[in-house]
């Protein structure tokens, strides 16, 4: 196992191997038994697996109606520990503020991990200078106060030009995780940049701004990279891009991360519930590289669904 993921603390939370077997667990399988909803809102990075994940289960299960929303990984807990949602997508872990709002509210949250994903630091395709950035380099651009303003700022021999910046929002995971690896503090960023928690809003941007530098998850470069430029990024091991290669053996670093879905066990009572949540796991190993990450190594997925089954 490479050094980078011994550090993640894979929780043993009892699941639904059973419901996933039973309720409509394999891709394509159709059961027409249950009824009801399944709420998920929360981070955009992680968006779109579990659209994907929701659009499959749907077609097997055409009575239940799944809803998957984006209000960053941050507001997502906001309504995840109000009791709005039973699923928050996070690309970060939940923070000791989120859980001691959830536990106000009754709701002790259940940590799944389910993917793995690399930031991605983009430029514009006309962009021949900038191919690869140091991670000093990154955090004098992105630090708060930072003075670099103009590409020939940040590095001596580059153009006399304006850097446009663009990022997540506040309310990202993105922005958290970001801020935290390049800056060395979470949240700790300058504000004067165009910011979106949608992605897609900050793709349209990079690709339309020549002198424009930004960040978001790799599934939205990857996506996107006919009309994006991705920079590799040395921390001091020379440079390395970001592909599928890298992310899962973390020698893209520092901006490989763990994705992940939180529950509400409450939530997990209900069948239909439970029978997401199976499915979700049975079938990443098949989506989660469809849109553009990398799945969990080993028999991690096994593992998870089984510890959940007792629940």
């Amino acid at each position: 196992m490479n050094r980078k993921r011994e550090g993640i603390h894979w929780v043993a939370i009892p699941m639904l191997a059973a419901a996933a077997a039973g309720c409509g667990g394999e891709r394509g399988q159709t059961t027409g038994s249950l009824e009801g909803t399944v709420a998920l809102d929360g981070s955009s990075t992680v968006f779109p697996i579990s659209e994907a994940v929701a659009e499959e289960f749907q077609i097997a299960n055409p009575s239940v109606r799944v809803t998957v929303g984006i209000s960053g990984t941050g507001g997502g807990f906001k309504k995840f520990c109000a009791g709005e949602t039973d699923i928050s997508d996070a690309s970060r872990p939940i923070k000791e503020s989120e859980r001691e709002l959830c536990a106000e509210n009754g709701i002790e949250p259940i940590e799944v991990p389910v993917a793995w994903d690399g930031v991605t630091v983009v430029i514009h395709p006309k962009n021949d200078w900038a191919s690869c950035m140091t991670v000093d380099e990154l955090k004098r651009i992105w630090q708060p106060g930072s003075t670099v303003n103009r590409w020939s700022d940040a590095r001596d021999g580059w153009p006399d030009m304006e850097i446009k910046l663009y990022g997540p929002g506040t309310d990202s995971g993105t922005f958290d995780y970001f801020t935290e690896a390049i800056v060395g503090e979470e949240d700790a960023s300058r504000a004067d940049y165009t910011a979106s928690e949608d992605d897609n809003v900050l793709v349209v941007g990079v690709e339309g701004d020549q002198e424009s530098l930004g960040y978001f998850g790799f599934a939205y470069y990857e996506e996107n990279q006919d009309r994006l430029k991705a920079v590799a990024v040395d921390s001091g091991t020379g440079c390395v891009a970001p592909n599928r290669a890298t992310i899962e053996s973390g020698e893209y670093a520092p901006l490989s991360r763990p994705m992940f879905i939180y529950l509400n066990p409450s939530s997990l009572a209900r069948p239909e519930v439970r029978s997401f949540v199976g499915f979700y796991l049975a079938n990443a190993t098949a989506l989660v590289p469809e849109v553009g990450y990398v799945p969990l190594g080993g028999d991690r997925y096994e593992q998870l669904a089984a510890s959940l089954a007792a629940w």
